[in-house]
């Protein structure tokens, strides 16, 4: 431990940002996210790893990492007797990291930009520290060899509960919590069928949050075949993989979300209100659905996707009541 100068032992400065890097057989473009964090002009992290169970040499990538990084920069987490997926990877991650810091997710595959935590550090530091607060940022859209694509979506219409109970935007390897939000997050369990950045969004605005877009690109989104999930492709395109799904998918997520945040203990009053009304979703008929919507004033950025909204809720009622009783 530092010693002041009087002698007495100095405090331990915690890092600022807590990286969050959740992997699984990454060797194939690990190395390259790595060295990006390294390249990061905002110093002031350290990173957390949790792998699951990887068969491939992410282990040993990571161990080289660690040993070129300053004692203690680079914490490992034990590996568990079973895999977690994402979802439960990211949660485990965040509820052993310490506490009192800024907390970035991190996917093994994607590059970050110079300036990434260092916008992120910069946006959230004027927030009360009682106050969930989220981060989160535009790609931009790169193939297996970071060839160029083009930018992720721009968001037109602000960040709500209600846009997150029926679009994500809030893009995991971009997204960076304050303490907050952390604990907010960490309060009630999340559906299995949700992922931990949705889940971000939509406990961080139910609770009266703040999230905060940045509408500059912060990352090289990597889209390849091995993607957990990537950015979708053009909007005729998700229009058509939507249809071909049917509603059951998306409902039942929905559903999902509805009934686990009615769960949480710091609900705002308007947040639970909107959330009960929800909840009768099922019971309704096609006339009390489309009303419903409109009455909660749910919302997806885009015009085509609010056109897909509604497309929702009619092929929903078309699916008949197996699909409903799936669905609830």
């Amino acid at each position: 431990m530092a010693k002041g100068g009087d002698g007495a032992a100095a405090p331990v400065q915690l890092p600022g940002t807590v990286v969050l890097l959740a992997t699984f057989n990454g060797e194939a473009y690990l190395a390259e996210q790595l060295r990006s964090l390294r390249e990061q002009r905002d110093e002031d992290w350290v990173l957390v790893v949790r792998d699951d169970l990887s068969t491939d040499r992410t282990s040993s990538i990571l161990d080289g990492f660690a040993a070129s990084c300053r004692p203690g920069q680079v914490v490992r987490l034990p590996d568990g007797p079973a895999r977690l997926g994402a979802l439960g990877n990211f949660l485990a991650l965040l509820a052993q990291a310490p506490p009192g810091r800024r907390y970035a997710f991190c996917d093994q595959d994607d590059v970050w930009l110079p300036d990434k935590l260092l916008r992120a550090s910069q946006a959230l530091a004027g927030e009360a520290e009682d106050r969930p607060a989220l981060y989160c940022a535009r790609q931009r859209l790169v193939d297996g060899g970071l060839v160029e694509r083009g930018l992720s979506p721009a968001f037109p219409r602000p960040a709500s509960l209600r846009n997150a109970l029926v679009q994500n935007i809030a893009t995991g390897c971009t997204v960076v919590l304050n303490e907050a939000a952390r604990q907010a997050m960490l309060a009630t369990p999340p559906p299995a069928i949700t992922l931990h950045d949705w889940w971000a969004y939509l406990v961080t605005t139910a609770v009266g949050g703040r999230v905060i877009v940045d509408h500059h690109p912060v990352i090289l989104y990597r889209q390849h075949r091995a993607n957990a999930v990537g950015a979708a492709a053009g909007g005729m395109s998700r229009a058509l993989r939507a249809a071909r799904r049917g509603p059951a998918i998306f409902t039942r997520r929905f559903l999902a979300h509805v009934e686990a945040l009615l769960r949480h203990p710091d609900l705002t009053p308007e947040a639970r209100s909107l959330l009960h009304d929800l909840s009768a979703l099922p019971r309704a008929g096609f006339l009390g659905k489309l009303a419903a919507l409109r009455r909660c004033g749910l919302y997806r950025q885009g015009a085509l996707k609010r056109a897909g909204l509604y497309a929702w809720v009619v092929c929903w009622h078309l699916a008949g009541p197996a699909e409903a009783a799936r669905a609830g």
